[in-house]
């Protein structure tokens, strides 16, 4: 049987890897990626088995799915679990429900799912796999053997709105999604309201990449740069992405339509992008809204690895909890709108200022 199991996994991700291949991909793993092995192990301490299935544009987006990743080999590392098995999705995302119930098939102890377009595939899943432990992120799923890893994106971006109208200096922001849905109508709302609170007369423009049911916005460079070439044009200058692989298009329309006299900024989502991408990017990003989805990775495996039980649970990763915040890797923000940002941040978390969800 499991034989035949893996024969069906690489039914699935032969195509991918021919794919990656075709696009001149540097990922040996295809649509499997094996990480970093100097944080794991073929044989570990700990009897926990770890699968994960990524989101669209798997490891290696420089967001998302890099946070989550982030999650795994800390916990690969400090718990001495075996390599986990690392899956994503075709391009079409159609495959979802057969990845999970692959792992699951394969009795792993703990299935991450990415994302919020797991929902329905979880919800078809875990119920026939009471021996496994399904996790989330970014939905809720009401199951005893589910835990759902929500967070306040609209704090975080709430922030780096402030922070953005802080250091415009035209006044004028734009913000790109990657898909228009509820859930990225928060990064949008927060961003809008936090940019709002301490410039009453700043505008943003807000464009989004594709609309549901095509989720191609979330793995679009080409489209995010050209959306914020246009913002630019337009006079914004400084720009915020909530569209995962696609907000890399951003960074590239910073640094070429900046000039000696008109600095473009962007800020990044999820990771601390100014980390991840290359050294000649790193001087056009003002900041990040991020979005630790590292932490809920790596507690929610901890948590099993103590004998603790996560499923039928719904955790909220917030300000308060330090689930979502923002960056200052490259020192590009300045001392005093640091200093405003704590400032709101406080004001947050003790209920002074409420967020909206929506636009």
């Amino acid at each position: 049987m499991r034989r035949n199991r893996w024969i069906r996994v690489l039914a699935l991700l032969v195509p991918l890897a021919l794919l990656a291949a075709a696009c001149g991909s540097d990922d040996d793993g295809g649509a499997v990626s094996g990480g970093d092995s100097s944080s794991s192990t073929d044989s570990g301490t700990s009897d926990l088995k770890v699968g994960i299935v990524y989101d669209l544009g798997g490891r290696g987006d420089q967001s998302f799915n890099d946070a989550a990743a982030a999650g795994l080999d800390k916990a690969v590392k400090e718990f001495g679990l075996a390599k986990p098995e690392e899956l994503e999705p075709d391009k079409g995302g159609e495959n979802r429900a057969q990845l999970l119930r692959l792992l699951a098939e394969d009795k792993t102890s703990l299935v991450i799912a990415v994302g919020f377009l797991f929902a329905d595939s979880v919800k078809a899943t875990a119920p026939e796999f009471g021996d496994s432990t399904f996790a989330i992120v970014d939905e809720t799923v009401d199951a005893p053997n589910v835990a759902s890893l929500k967070f306040a994106e609209e704090q975080g971006s709430y922030l780096v709105g402030a922070a953005a109208a802080l250091t415009s200096k035209t006044g004028k922001l734009g913000f790109i999604g990657g898909v228009e849905t509820p859930l990225i109508q928060k990064f949008e709302a927060g961003f809008i309201a936090g940019a709002k609170k301490v410039n009453p007369n700043a505008t943003v423009d807000v464009k989004y990449i594709s609309q549901p049911p095509d989720f191609s916005g979330f793995n679009d460079p080409a489209k995010g740069k050209e959306i914020a070439t246009g913002q630019y044009a337009a006079g914004a200058d400084v720009i915020y992405a909530a569209a995962g692989g696609s907000g890399g298009g951003l960074f590239e329309a910073a640094k070429e339509t900046s000039t000696a006299a008109a600095k473009h900024w962007a800020i990044g989502v999820d990771s601390d992008q100014y980390n991840l991408v290359d050294a000649s990017l790193k001087p056009f990003i003002l900041t990040s809204m991020l979005k630790k989805v590292d932490v809920a990775v790596y507690q929610t495996i901890k948590a099993l690895v103590e004998g603790e039980t996560v499923g039928g649970k719904e955790t909220i990763f917030d300000l308060k909890s330090d689930g979502v915040g923002y960056s200052t890797s490259g020192d590009a923000m300045a001392e005093d709108v640091v200093t405003k940002l704590e400032d709101l941040k406080k004001q947050i978390i003790s209920g002074d200022i409420k967020v909206p969800t929506a636009p």
